[in-house]
């Protein structure tokens, strides 16, 4: 596995909650000399997900594997969170996220305004991972979630942002190690969808 499949799949193992699969690829990170950086930004990212309770217990586990020798926040982004996430969401979205906002708007201006501010001005416009790697490892989680109209966005992100379709299918097929194909088979169904829709073949 390449290390944004290995991201991916660690990402997918965290959110379900599968301890066991969680510390074995942690430890298969850290013989890959995989940079902690990107271990603990893949992690971080998914209480945008699974809540913070299950962040904290994945981080906890990841750091008694690879331990920070010199903790320090990294990444503040209080003063442009806003801004940044308008501009990371516009190359997620497209010209697909004015509608998207709007929509959300009408049932939760909180909401709407979060999105933008938490998820892509804090976490996703983040350093460490690039938009690639991030929307990687969110189509592992939202595969396995089960969640089908954002996994079919973030699919969509990752296409527009030159992950190629051979790179965003075999992140889903990789959901099987986990020890449940419902994953990967509905992954692939929102994937083929998706690409039937861009008229490419797969």
């Amino acid at each position: 596995m390449t290390t944004s499949e290995i991201l991916a799949l660690l990402s997918a193992a965290s959110v379900l909650r599968k301890e066991k699969h969680l510390i074995e690829l942690l430890i298969y990170c850290k013989a890959k000399k995989i940079k902690r950086i990107k271990i603990y930004e893949s992690l971080l990212q998914t209480y945008l997900f699974a809540g913070f309770p299950s962040a904290l217990v994945s981080l906890k586990k990841f750091n008694d594997i690879i331990p920070l020798k010199n903790p320090s926040q990294r990444d503040s982004t209080r003063l442009s969170s806003f801004e940044k996430g308008k501009i990371i969401c516009r190359k997620i979205y497209g010209n697909k996220f004015d509608k998207l906002i709007s929509n959300i708007y009408e049932f939760s201006p909180e909401l709407s305004e979060w999105l933008i501010k938490e998820g892509y001005g804090k976490v996703i416009s983040r350093t460490g991972l690039s938009i690639q790697e991030r929307e990687l490892s969110i189509i592992s989680i939202l595969s396995c979630l089960k969640y089908k109209s954002q996994l079919y966005s973030h699919i969509n992100g990752a296409y527009r942002n030159k992950v190629n379709k051979q790179r965003i299918k075999k992140v889903i097929q990789n959901l099987e190690q986990l020890g449940n194909k419902s994953y990967t088979k509905f992954g692939l169904r929102v994937y083929d969808d998706f690409f039937k829709k861009q008229n490419v073949s797969n």
